[in-house]
């Protein structure tokens, strides 16, 4: 059994070696320990000075090449999606100044923004499942043309956003259809819309940009976050959205930040299926990735698919070509006003 007398010196040991220190500290090893760490601060001054030098010099130069790249974008995407009405869909909340950024190149490009529409969190969300189950038995009927009889909730909600987004009056190709007026009415209204719209659509896109959050290069892989399942299900629908857009329409492009685990590019690029399908472009919250959005719909307008971006199997840069001028001639009858092949997409 340990006794007071173990304790005592213990503590006169402490005390004996901390004396000692103060004694060295303040006599004969004073001058050597104070230069010694006075050199240590006086390299971490010199270190961090240096840093910031380096990194004031890379921002400069970060800035010089987006300067360059934005004033030659301007020249890269003149005139590739001349005539053409894009509706951009927002895949949740989206950075604002990238969202406005990409917008402005489409514009320059030629293009007019018909549409900006953003799904809210009911449009995946395993709460309102049964929600969007009877909300498809609404919907069903303006849906022309209809999705494949074994169409998923998934697709067939996509269906209604892209009917509403594309379809013109047969008579009149510059004015959205009543029943594409009648689709987007049932998925922005109610207690829990699935999509907001920033203004009244009136005319009918060609194309369809589809902008997606951006994955911070640190966050957690979706499949090990608890709500797991509900970012798969998300994702899911993004997908199937992307491929009704691609059907229903000229062509589709899936916009993303940077291309990380859990992304929805990479998801795309992971799927054999998706990525022979679906256009996409990364690094949309840089210059180059917003210059390369105009550039990759025309491309995928024109017929060649791809995945632009920074990174293995990625294209750095998509090949614009000269498009034919959209076809916008009145028939009498006809369907929605919308082009592409039938969908049949599933989620």
């Amino acid at each position: 059994m340990i006794d007071f007398r173990y304790h005592l010196v213990s503590l006169i040991s402490v005390f004996l070696a901390l004396a000692v220190g103060i004694v060295l500290g303040a006599g004969p090893l004073r001058e050597s320990i104070g230069d010694t760490l006075t050199g240590q601060v006086d390299q971490l001054r010199a270190d961090r000075d240096d840093l910031r030098t380096e990194l004031e010099a890379s921002a400069a130069d970060l800035a010089a090449s987006n300067a360059y790249i934005t004033a030659a974008g301007a020249e890269l995407v003149d005139g590739t999606l001349t005539d053409r009405r894009v509706a951009v869909v927002s895949l949740g909340t989206v950075d604002g100044d990238a969202l406005a950024a990409i917008e402005s190149q489409l514009t320059d490009a030629g293009a007019t923004v018909s549409a900006h529409a953003t799904l809210t969190e009911a449009w995946s969300s395993s709460d309102l499942r049964s929600f969007r189950q009877a909300l498809v038995s609404s919907i069903s009927t303006y849906l022309d043309p209809q999705p494949a009889d074994d169409a998923s909730v998934d697709t067939t909600l996509s269906e209604a956003l892209v009917q509403g987004l594309t379809g013109g009056e047969a008579a009149d190709p510059d004015r959205l259809s009543s029943a594409s007026g009648t689709l987007l009415e049932f998925l922005t209204t109610g207690d829990d819309p699935l999509v907001t719209v920033d203004e009244e659509v009136t005319a009918p896109a060609d194309a369809i940009v589809l902008v997606s959050p951006a994955v911070a290069p640190d966050a957690v892989p979706a499949d090990e976050t608890p709500d797991a399942e509900e970012a798969q299900a998300a994702t899911d629908a993004q997908i199937a959205l992307a491929r009704v857009a691609q059907a229903r329409s000229e062509g589709a492009v899936v916009v993303d930040g940077p291309l990380v685990e859990g992304s929805l590019v990479a998801a795309i690029v992971g799927d054999e299926g998706a990525a022979g399908d679906l256009t996409t472009v990364s690094d949309a919250d840089t210059v180059a990735g917003q210059v390369s959005v105009p550039l990759a719909l025309n491309a995928r307008i024109g017929g060649t698919n791809g995945h632009y971006g920074h990174g293995d199997d990625l294209t750095t840069v998509p090949s614009a070509g000269i498009l034919p001028p959209p076809d916008r001639t009145p028939t009498s009858t006809g369907d929605a006003g919308t082009s592409g092949d039938a969908a049949g997409a599933e989620g």
